[in-house]
């Protein structure tokens, strides 16, 4: 951040709040995303707009899988101790 930013911050705020009366409305609403913690934001702004998209559910058959041919002849696990994987968080 530079000097001059941060010498406005309070500056800045009040024109944010200025916007925010003067444009947030009900059919147009403003949405504020809490960022201190940038990945829990991440996740929540994507919520967010997942939650705001209107679906319905469509029906399906359930699947029934066939029974895997040879199973146990192969180990699909074995080759893969000691690679890279992307992490598991959630």
């Amino acid at each position: 951040m530079d000097l001059e930013s941060y010498r406005r911050s309070y500056d800045y705020s009040r024109a944010r709040d200025i916007m925010l009366e003067k444009t947030d409305s009900k059919h147009a609403p403003w949405y504020i995303v809490r960022s201190d913690d940038k990945r829990c934001a991440r996740l929540n702004c994507i919520s967010h707009i997942l939650r705001s998209i209107a679906f319905k559910k469509i029906p399906h058959a359930n699947v029934k899988l066939p029974k895997r041919s040879d199973k146990g002849r192969y180990d699909d696990q074995s080759t893969l101790r000691g690679r890279n994987f992307v992490r598991e968080i959630y």
